[in-house]
């Protein structure tokens, strides 16, 4: 693991381009951004889920805003973090694979990079998961504590003693916080390994141990399409060799694990739960929590067994929809407000970016979120977009699609012949029912396939 800790005393001094601008800098926000891993949309309890405890998470779309239509525009991480940062689709930051890393010009235009430009003092603490190191990215930050590999759940501390890493995480947020000059805003961006399995481990879901009693008295429902039928009407392309099949058989194969691994998952999110709620007590303690945005979300969603799947990459609502809150103290009329508009992991850094005062460059593909937060309803605002899975894993097809209001289109460009999905999500929402093959679809399917490439054209261009 690569980290890098630069005390106050060794930040650069402002250029005279901040000097004059001292007082105005010392009302920006602080930004805190938290990242889960493979964390899908429903997995709180404020989303609905009543079967899962997140009080943190819940207190903070209470007096946050909740986006219940989040979605990512490729389900992987590598590519989902590349997004992020940058605020572009894949087709344009060009970051396909775990291999691929930031060139120099291109990490200038994320938006850690464009806060420090601007006086922020910048921070990042766990995954990183972008490229093979991190030996490039680290000296960019103030305070680094990742790296670009899974990190391990089961870790000790300077005395020895276990640690798991979600409570490792949250011990170096405190120490970033401890580090940073109160004249000067920061931005800390988080990146929990929860609730990720420990690949390679057959234990997978490797929570806290002190989280073992949780959920031992609760059956957890089955999931409606976690059946032999389901995964049958896939095609045989899709069927050879598929890796969601083969991490199915590790995970959902039968009743007795499947209540384990959904256990196991949602122990994984308690764990993260209670470091936000520990990390706001720390901001109240430290007498800076109004002026301290916070933004949860994942970096792509996870199959609980759905079509007889697990992991992510293909293009159903487990796979891209994840969980989105914006907490902003200062704006308590928005408290408990949630937004059906659709949202994008493009769009965070340039809503980063907004609440910091910074224009987004001419890079950045996605979208302001402060424009729908409030009462605002721009007309332009998107009611569909491009997916894209294009990450070269033999195992894994490649897959696009396209994410409407109402459908869900999916091709898989690879196929021969090429096969389609389209599933009519306000009458089908767990995506049983493939329209594409029915001949008297022919019309929808056409309009669909020509928005398809209309939105697929924008997402290699500018917005």
């Amino acid at each position: 693991m690569n980290w890098l800790i630069k005390p106050a005393w060794l930040f650069p001094a402002l250029g005279s381009l901040f000097l004059g601008a001292r007082a105005e800098k010392a009302q920006q926000p602080n930004i805190i951004f938290f990242l889960a891993d493979d964390m899908r949309w429903d997995a709180m309890r404020c989303a609905g889920n009543e079967w899962i405890e997140t009080p943190a998470l819940d207190a903070l779309a209470a007096q946050g805003v909740r986006f219940d239509n989040a979605f990512v525009t490729t389900s992987i991480c590598c590519c989902s973090r590349a997004s992020i940062l940058s605020g572009q689709y894949v087709s344009r930051h060009g970051i396909p694979d775990f291999k691929t890393p930031f060139g120099p010009e291109a990490f200038a235009q994320t938006y850690p990079t464009l806060l420090k430009d601007a006086g922020y003092q910048i921070g990042f603490v766990g995954k990183y998961g972008i490229g093979t190191n991190t030996n490039d990215v680290a000296p960019r930050f103030d305070y680094f504590f990742g790296s670009a590999e899974q990190p391990k759940y089961k870790n000790t501390d300077e005395n020895g003693n276990y640690i798991h890493y979600e409570e490792l995480v949250e011990k170096h947020i405190c120490q970033f916080l401890s580090t940073t000059s109160t004249d000067k805003p920061f931005c800390l961006s988080v990146s929990f390994k929860a609730p990720h399995v420990q690949d390679g481990d057959p234990r997978q879901f490797i929570y806290n141990p002190k989280y073992k009693d949780l959920y031992t008295d609760v059956k957890m429902p089955e999931t409606k399409t976690n059946t032999l039928d389901e995964w049958e009407k896939f095609p045989e392309f899709f069927k050879k060799d598929n890796e969601a099949r083969k991490r199915w058989e590790l995970r959902f194969s039968n009743p007795e694990q499947f209540q384990e691994s959904v256990k196991g998952y949602y122990r994984l999110i308690k764990g993260l739960d209670e470091v936000i709620g520990n990390i706001r007590e720390k901001l109240g303690q430290m007498g800076i929590a109004e002026n301290t945005i916070l933004i949860f979300s994942g970096d792509n969603g996870f199959y609980l067994g759905e079509h007889g799947l697990a992991g992510k990459w293909y293009g159903h609502e487990p796979s891209i929809r994840v969980p989105l809150i914006i907490c902003n103290p200062k704006h308590k009329e928005l408290a408990g407000k949630v937004v059906s508009k659709m949202a994008l992991n493009i769009d965070i850094a340039p809503t980063i970016l907004s609440f910091a005062g910074i224009r987004s460059p001419k890079t950045m593909q996605g979208r302001d979120l402060k424009l729908i937060m409030a009462n605002g309803k721009p007309s332009d605002w998107r009611n569909s977009f491009y997916y894209e899975h294009n990450v070269p894993i033999k195992t894994i097809p490649k897959s696009q699609g396209l994410r409407t209001g109402k459908y869900m289109y999916i091709v898989y460009p690879e196929s021969s012949p090429v096969y389609e999905e389209l599933y009519d999500l306000q009458n089908d929402p767990a995506q049983q029912n493939n329209l594409a093959p029915i001949s008297g679809n022919n019309a929808l399917l056409k309009k669909i396939r020509s928005e398809f490439r209309k939105k697929q054209k924008e997402s290699i261009g500018f917005k």
